[in-house]
């Protein structure tokens, strides 16, 4: 079990100890952020008890966290997209490259045939040629 740390901690002006397992440097952060939020609203109205800026900052807190939430699901969201896309476009390019392996081998089969007509194809020709070169010589 982890180790519970009890941190002494000031908002608004009152202090407080927490108990939790989170560092205490975490724990002065969390805090100080809590007394900037509640002097923030104190400042803007100085007539405002401790008890309602503090509903008040916990009021703007929540909204900012359920905004932050939204946007985090939007973003797996997108990000779980962009994955699924990812994979399809991995499985394309495995496809490519199988049949563009496929594509120079069939390529290497006809430049192998190429190579074997055209030295048919000479063979031929200098038969005919020699043909042509005997029948000159018997006129």
């Amino acid at each position: 079990m982890a180790e519970k740390n009890k941190v002494t901690v000031r908002i608004a002006g009152n202090e407080y100890v927490i108990t939790g397992t989170e560092s205490p440097e975490y724990i002065q952060k969390v805090a100080l952020f809590v007394d900037r939020k509640v002097l923030e609203i104190t400042r803007r109205n100085h007539l405002l008890s401790t008890s309602m800026a503090s509903i008040l900052a916990s009021i703007n807190m929540a909204d900012e966290m359920f905004r932050l939430k939204e946007t985090l699901r939007n973003s797996e969201n997108e990000l779980a997209g962009l994955k699924k896309k990812y994979q399809e476009l991995k499985e394309e390019s495995q496809k490519i490259k199988m049949e563009n392996l496929k594509l120079r081998e069939k390529e290497s089969q006809l430049t192998i045939e190429l190579t074997k007509r055209e030295t048919e194809l000479k063979e031929v020709r200098n038969t005919l040629n020699t043909m042509q070169n005997a029948n000159k010589k018997n006129y």
